[in-house]
């Protein structure tokens, strides 16, 4: 029987309550127009940037929804925008992308939690008897929650400032130089990188297996693309994608990708595609034809090579003249969705490099 099947639902309710207060700082007590009132906000523009965060809107206009820190974060969000450091119409979008990546780390962090929680609760319950099961369902869960809200969720949200922290460290270490540039237009080597077999493959293993499968080929992916001074932009499944400021960076982290899968027997292998060119670059995720070649360059690769587009390959040929680090082996056009004659050019280590 599951934990909430027999503890009181009014009980269930209570510690709710408590635990969002803890994380929202307080009770709700504003409805949607007091709290755009209380912010100085327009309610149309608080509406459109909570809506916008990938947070519903009660239909009933005198519904208590909002918290004194919700009226702090408008406020401060407007400023912010009023000041001068975000465009007005990027607003939006901005408040967009943030929240879609919250949602996603919110999600995860919840199931991490709840295991946390049933954990601590199991451990409570052993040696426990049947008579008094449901008051010490109450009890532990109190307990449990009290530790969670005082103790692990500061502990998560410094860490989560950290590694932010880092990101941001990193990023900005990359535009070095570009200060009064434009940097949503780049050029930069974008690659892709995907499992051989994945559809197929996920109909004969347990969801277990599957979830391990997937954070093998993350963890694997994500050390080699950082180690080799690329970053990812993010996976999707049986597929990562990253890039690189430099066509020579991007084209070891292609070797080194497919060389960690074929020593590693419990990763199918890998198809890579690389191109180079300019590129937009919207909220951490890379946009136009460049994307599309390097996307195209994966599907018609065979399993264990690596496909770069023209362009790429000049660039090869001037950046690593000098050690003969790779070799570039010149394909017959491709005929592949959006672009009838492709030039393509298959990657491999060059002689002596251990290949």
């Amino acid at each position: 029987m599951e934990l909430s099947e027999h503890l009181d639902p009014a009980v269930l309710g209570l510690i709710q309550s408590e635990v969002e207060q803890t994380l929202l700082g307080g009770p709700r007590r504003y409805t949607r127009e007091q709290v755009a009132d209380l912010a100085g906000v327009p309610l149309e523009r608080a509406q459109r940037l909570w809506v916008s965060m990938g947070f519903a809107i009660d239909a009933d206009p005198d519904a208590v929804m909002f918290t004194d820190g919700d009226a702090a974060a408008l406020r401060a969000l407007v400023s912010f925008v009023d000041g001068g450091a975000l465009a007005a119409d990027a607003a939006v979008a901005a408040t967009r992308a943030l929240g879609q990546s919250m949602s996603r780390l919110a999600e995860w962090q919840v199931a991490v939690l709840n295991a946390h929680l049933a954990d601590e609760l199991a451990a409570a319950h052993s040696g426990s008897d049947a008579m008094d099961r449901d008051a010490m369902d109450e009890e532990s869960l109190r307990a449990a929650v009290g530790t969670l809200t005082s103790q692990l969720l500061p502990t998560v949200e410094a860490l989560q400032s950290y590694v932010w922290r880092r990101h941001l460290a990193a990023a900005t270490a990359r535009r070095a130089g570009s200060v009064g540039e434009d940097t949503a237009h780049r050029t930069l080597a974008v690659g892709f990188a995907d499992m051989v077999g994945y559809t197929s493959l996920t109909r004969r293993i347990r969801v277990d297996e599957l979830s391990s499968l997937l954070e093998e080929f993350e963890s694997r992916t994500t050390a080699v693309i950082a180690q080799g001074g690329g970053w990812v932009i993010k996976n999707v499944g049986d597929e990562v994608m990253f890039a690189a400021e430099h066509a020579a960076d991007a084209a070891r982290i292609a070797l080194a990708l497919q060389d960690t899968t074929r020593t590693d027997p419990g990763l199918p292998d890998l198809r890579v595609g690389l191109a180079l060119g300019p590129v937009l670059v919207r909220f951490g995720d890379l946009f136009g034809a460049v994307v599309n070649i390097a996307a195209r360059l994966t599907t018609a690769a065979r399993p264990g090579t690596v496909l770069v587009d023209a362009d790429l390959a000049a660039a090869l040929r001037k950046e690593t003249a000098r050690d003969g680090g790779m070799e570039l082996r010149s394909l017959r056009p491709l005929r592949v969705r959006g672009y009838n004659r492709l030039r393509a050019f298959v990657l491999r280590p060059g002689p002596g490099t251990g290949d």
